[in-house]
C-alpha cells in the first residue's frame, strides 16, 4: 500500500511539472491577440535562450502582422539568424537574402551578405560530391568583397574563397586520377590540364602537373613508335611549364625524375631510330584496333 501511494504521488508530481513546464512554454509563445511588440518581445525571448526553431516560427509571425514596420525588418534578420543558429542552412541562405533585398539601407545588410555567403559555404559537401553550393558560397563572397571592400571581413571571405576553390581543384584532380587508373591517358591529360587552367594557384595544380609529365612518360612507354617522340616530348614540355609556374613548387624533385625518363627516352630514340621503324611496323594491327598505344 505504501508503495502504491509512493507511486501514485510521483506520477502525481510529474504530471504537475509537466502541467506547469507547457504552461510556462504557452506563455512565451505569441498568442492570438498579442500586440506587434509583445509578439517581438516573446520571438526574441525564444531566440535568446537558444530555442531557434521556435523562435523561427515566432519571427515568421511577426513579419506577417508587422510588414512594413521596424518590428518586421528586424524579425525578417533574425529569422535568418534562427535558421543559422538551428543549422537550417539552405533556409538561412534564402531568408538572408530576403532581408538584403528588401532593406538595402539597413546597417545589417552588410552582414546579412555575408552570412548568406557562410551559409553556402557550410551547405558545401565533400569534394567528391556535387559542388553547386561550393560554386555558389564563391560567387557570394566574390560580391561580398566587391560590394565591401574596406570591411574588416575582406581577408576572411578571400581564405574562404581560397578553400573552396581547392575543393573544385581537387575534384577535377580526381577526376584525372580516375582516367589515368584505367589507362585512359589522354583522358586524364585534359583533366588535368583543367586543374592547372582554372586553379594555378591551388597544391592541385603542382600536383597536376608533376603527374601531367609522367603521364605522357607511361602513354609514350605505352604507344607503338611512331607516337613516342611526340609524348616523350610533351613530358618535357610540361616539364618546362612546371619550372615556369613553380620553380620553388614542392614536388619540383619528382617532376625532374619524371622529365629525366623522358628525356633518356628521347636520347634512345635518336641512337636507334631504324630498331623505332621496325618495331612501329610490328605494332601497326594494334595502333587499328583503338587501344591505348
Amino acid at each position: 500500500m505504501n508503495i502504491l501511494s509512493s507511486n501514485f504521488l510521483r506520477l502525481v508530481c510529474i504530471l504537475f511539472l509537466a502541467a506547469a513546464f507547457i504552461s510556462c512554454k504557452n506563455e512565451n509563445l505569441i498568442q492570438r491577440g498579442d500586440s506587434i511588440d509583445v509578439a517581438y518581445k516573446k520571438a526574441m525571448g525564444l531566440y535568446q535562450s537558444g530555442d531557434y526553431s521556435d523562435a523561427a516560427k515566432a519571427f515568421e509571425t511577426v513579419i506577417q502582422i508587422g510588414r512594413g514596420t521596424e518590428y518586421g525588418r528586424e524579425a525578417q534578420y533574425y529569422l535568418a539568424e534562427s535558421y543559422f543558429n538551428d543549422e537550417r542552412y539552405m533556409l538561412a541562405a534564402s531568408e538572408y537574402s530576403r532581408y538584403v533585398t528588401l532593406h538595402p539601407r539597413s546597417d545589417k545588410r552588410e552582414d546579412a551578405q555575408f552570412k548568406e555567403a557562410i551559409s553556402y559555404y557550410k551547405l558545401s559537401p565533400r569534394y567528391k560530391l556535387d559542388q553547386k553550393h561550393t560554386r555558389t558560397a564563391i560567387e557570394k563572397f566574390r560580391l561580398y568583397n566587391s560590394r565591401y571592400p574596406n570591411s574588416d571581413r575582406v581577408d576572411e571571405a578571400a581564405k574562404y574563397i581560397t578553400e573552396l576553390r581547392s575543393k573544385l581543384a581537387k575534384k577535377l584532380y580526381y577526376a584525372a586520377d580516375l582516367y589515368l587508373r584505367t589507362d585512359r591517358y589522354e583522358a586524364a591529360i585534359v583533366y588535368y590540364d583543367l586543374t592547372i587552367d582554372d586553379y594555378p594557384e591551388s597544391i592541385w595544380a603542382q600536383r597536376a602537373l608533376v603527374d601531367k609529365i609522367d603521364t605522357y612518360v607511361t602513354y609514350a612507354d605505352r604507344s607503338v613508335a611512331s607516337k613516342q617522340r611526340e609524348r616523350y616530348q610533351s613530358a618535357v614540355e610540361a616539364y618546362e611549364t612546371f619550372i615556369q609556374l613553380f620553380p620553388d613548387g614542392k614536388y619540383r624533385s619528382e617532376a625532374e625524375d619524371h622529365v629525366d625518363e623522358a628525356r633518356a627516352a628521347l636520347a634512345n630514340l635518336e641512337e636507334n631510330p631504324e630498331g623505332a621503324q621496325q618495331e612501329d611496323s610490328l605494332d601497326v594491327d594494334d595502333t587499328s584496333t583503338g587501344s591505348s598505344r
